[in-house]
């Protein structure tokens, strides 16, 4: 185990160069081994070694990002908490994690039966950047996704995880430095964005982060023009945003460019293409269970790329990731066949908290190259070609994502029926003008005023899951099977 080793040299190394550009702002990592060691400080004073869970409020400053560290050198694993988020979503969210101690930077929060340690207040202390031992079982986090039941399920990842991850990351053969200026464009909610501040860091870079406050396809266009960024990730969504202004876009100092979280039309990808004339543009995959991505695929600049209905491939696992395609008995389909992709491998999550009904349903043994092999159903129907390529074809289920978040429509539907008490109701995922993925809802019923129901809504979820589109109908209509036909609703909104 020696990522935390690793980031201890990096920190350490680089105090003279800029770590972080925040809100305008620079900080060197110097700034930045300050905040880590006073935070670590106070969580080994207020905490006990028992206490291994440490809610984060997941704010836009150089002391959210130090807590992670801070939390990790001893031996603790971050439970990121949106601000924005519902107060009594993040209140279940506390009590399954058994947090006890949230660290914040930001203004003052009420939560039930936790401690603060507000880390702006801390005193300067010695620089500490040793880290305590860990053990590869050792969670680093804990991330909460939206659940079918209304409950977010959380998903541990231990160190052994993201250590695999990161080794693996580098094995593609992504050549970062000092010298590189690297975007982070996610929430630290969204397992993506441990990618975007745990690499740059290994590596001495720079961070450049979105503040909350701004357009963020506007902010993030304008920061990799205005600062020269050389590595990016980010969802795909933000392609259909700038697709207009495509023809304006000059990105020359752009080494790697990376999409993960959704679908990779391939249209726009060509398009992207030519606004880096020195970039590798690569499309990765991966659910939060598998820890960050998995797969990777590079983009040709020529004709030979790989697609299936217009989205380009996720490509091959990468290095220790097992990547299978089964029918519904869970038997290995060769290639050529579509079914469902399952993952396995060292990036694999223990399994869901503390949740045993939706671990028995997710994960399953297989006997895989003469051993037996725990993998993960990912619920996308995929096919694998004669060459090892994974093409997407879509989803199993009624699983969507809204600007790279993952999320359960039966969720939504679960808290609008809360509320509506007797009338039935569909959420459904459809694709804007633009080519994004966007919510709709269908409410069998006469109309009525929306505005209670959209209030009660924002009280319950995060804004991305509040459907935009909002409909009636008197009565659903049903398909063969007697089920409700979601694909004729989708048509309302047509």
């Amino acid at each position: 185990m020696q990522l935390l080793n690793h980031l201890q040299e990096s920190i350490g190394n680089f105090k003279d160069r800029n770590c972080f550009f925040i809100q305008g702002q620079f900080y060197t990592y110097q700034a930045f081994a300050q905040s880590v060691s006073r935070i670590r400080k106070s969580i080994e004073k207020n905490t006990s070694n028992a206490e291994n869970i440490i809610g984060l409020i997941a704010n836009d400053d150089l002391e959210t990002y130090a807590s992670i560290i801070a939390c990790w050198f001893e031996c603790k694993a971050y439970v990121p908490i949106s601000p924005e988020t519902p107060v009594d979503r993040n209140q279940k969210i506390i009590d399954q994690a058994h947090i006890k101690t949230i660290l914040n930077s930001g203004e003052p929060l009420l939560f039930n039966d936790v401690r603060f340690i507000e880390t702006k207040k801390l005193p300067l202390l010695a620089i500490d950047l040793v880290p305590k031992k860990v053990a590869e079982e050792d969670l680093a986090y804990l991330l909460f996704t939206s659940g079918t039941t209304g409950m977010p399920k959380g998903v541990p990842i231990s160190f052994k995880n993201v250590d695999g991850f990161t080794e693996a990351f580098w094995n593609i053969g992504f050549k970062l430095n000092e010298e590189d200026r690297c975007l982070q464009m996610f929430e630290l909610t969204f397992d993506l964005s441990v990618m975007s501040y745990l690499i740059p860091l290994l590596k001495g870079a720079c961070i450049y982060t979105i503040p909350k406050d701004k357009i963020k396809y506007s902010y993030i266009y304008e920061l990799m023009e205005e600062q020269h960024l050389t590595f990016a990730l980010m969802v795909p969504s933000i392609l259909h945003y700038l697709r207009p202004y495509l023809d304006e876009i000059d990105l020359p100092a752009m080494r790697y460019s990376l999409f993960c979280g959704e679908a990779l039309p391939l249209d726009v990808t060509k398009e992207w293409q030519k606004c880096l004339p020195n970039a590798a543009i690569y499309n990765v995959y991966g659910p939060t269970e598998d820890t960050i991505f998995c797969t990777h695929y590079l983009y040709s600049n020529s004709n030979n790329h790989k697609s299936r209905n217009g989205i380009l491939s996720i490509g091959k696992a990468m290095d220790n990731t097992y990547t299978i395609i089964i029918d519904e008995n869970n038997h290995i389909l060769p290639a050529g066949e579509s079914g469902q992709l399952c993952l396995g491998g060292v990036q694999l999550t223990p399994g869901y908290w503390y949740n045993d009904e939706k671990n028995q349903e997710a994960f399953f043994k297989l006997n895989y190259n003469n051993q037996e092999e725990r993998f993960y159903k990912t619920g996308d129907l995929c096919v694998c070609d004669a060459e090892g390529d994974i093409l997407y074809l879509g989803r199993l289920d009624y699983q969507t994502k809204i600007q790279g978040f993952r999320v359960e429509l039966s969720e939504i539907e679960f808290h609008v029926k809360s509320f509506l008490e007797k009338n039935n109701a569909v959420a459904v995922a459809l694709v804007d003008n633009i080519g994004n993925t966007e919510l709709g809802l269908i409410i069998e019923s006469k109309p009525f005023p929306l505005e209670p129901l959209q209030e009660f809504m924002k009280s319950r979820m995060p804004q991305y899951m509040i459907p935009r589109k909002i409909t009636f109908t008197e009565v659903f209509p049903l398909n063969t099977n007697g089920k409700t036909d979601r694909k004729k609703l989708e048509l309302l909104f047509l």
